[in-house]
């Protein structure tokens, strides 16, 4: 499979080169109704004009694109820093942009970068519409990863590295019921999203094995929705002696809110977050969390990529790598 090519435009089209040439470049010296047909072909063949090609003809097999759902969460910049660094060594540019979850963003970033020239993409998708990205990104050829979560389900054509979620939900449910907890909670992560229920899976699994009823709190994987929402319900359910979150960034503001509503973490109640960024171990009571070696992560994907790039090694279709739990003093429990 390759990129359509203005030859291709021009053989489809009954035109020359030099006349599809003129159509890209808006000439006023072509017809709208030739314009009009050479732009219907376009669109039938999937060719993508690169905007850039005069000045990287030479180099644009050096560029490749990033895409991150996330760049505030410190889970994900750390995976595009080590991407970024670990394909710099092989003399490839990365051009890393941040959809912000908006889909609609994301298929306009991902345009922009197949104009442009990249040679290959990676990208840690939002949910939702995105305008036929990724039927795009088909047409035109380039090769794509997706990380960490998954939004298209063809993975022959994009394939998908993650890590092994449910594993790590049944690791820390387990981990919680030795430490006697009783009733826990799984806070964060929106419903109907499939990265919500891996996280949630293994949990779910845990206690159905036990007999134990689970107690879902579903919302906003932020910082602030775990300090004033999550916290409240919390607070409000005083039988709730453990808590799984979704991430750290909902456990770091749900301990916040319980240390102000007088419950200390630790003591009063046990808890541990999902991705082990750095804060957890920076933190008071040190936070226990799923430790997902996110650094060789993207060392990992970088190398995959190049190995499909420059040997034409196509990757499986999957790739889940292993957890660990990381215990501390959050749930394992403090004595002062």
């Amino acid at each position: 499979m390759r990129r359509p090519t203005i030859n291709d435009v021009a053989r489809a089209a009954g035109l020359s080169k030099s006349t599809v040439s003129l159509v890209l470049k808006n000439s006023p010296l072509v017809r709208e109704e030739t314009a009009r047909d050479v732009r219907a072909v376009m669109a039938r063949l999937g060719y993508v004009y690169n905007r850039a090609a005069a000045g990287l003809r030479s180099s644009s097999g050096g560029l490749i694109g990033l895409i991150i759902n996330d760049l505030r969460n410190p889970f994900f910049t750390e995976f595009a820093a080590s991407f970024q660094m670990a394909v710099a060594q092989h003399d490839y540019a990365v051009v890393i942009a941040n959809s912000d979850e908006d889909a609609g963003a994301q298929a306009r970033i991902a345009r922009s970068m197949i104009e442009h020239g990249v040679a290959a993409l990676v990208i840690s998708p939002a949910f939702g519409e995105g305008g036929g990205i990724f039927d795009q990104l088909s047409r035109a050829a380039v090769p794509t990863l997706q990380v960490l979560r998954q939004a298209d389900p063809r993975t022959d054509l994009f394939p998908f590295a993650s890590f092994d979620y449910t594993d790590g939900g049944r690791q820390a449910t387990r981990h919680l019921l030795d430490q006697g907890a009783r009733r826990i909670a799984f806070v964060g992560g929106l419903d109907g999203r499939p990265i919500t229920a891996e996280r949630r899976s293994g949990y779910l699994e845990v206690l159905e094995a036990r007999g134990i009823e689970p107690v879902v709190i579903g919302g906003a994987s932020s910082r602030g929705w775990g300090l004033n929402v999550a916290a409240q319900r919390i607070v409000a359910d005083p039988s709730i002696d453990a808590v799984l979150a979704f991430n750290d960034l909902v456990m770091l503001g749900l301990m916040a809110g319980l240390a102000r509503a007088g419950r200390m973490p630790g003591r009063d109640i046990r808890l541990v977050g999902f991705d082990d960024i750095e804060e957890c171990a920076q933190v008071w009571p040190d936070l226990s969390s799923v430790s997902c070696d996110i650094a060789k992560f993207g060392r990992d994907v970088a190398a995959t990529l190049l190995d499909w790039l420059r040997e034409g090694r196509h990757p499986p279709p999957e790739r889940r790598e292993g957890v660990t739990l990381v215990s501390r003093r959050s749930s394992l429990g403090v004595t002062a």
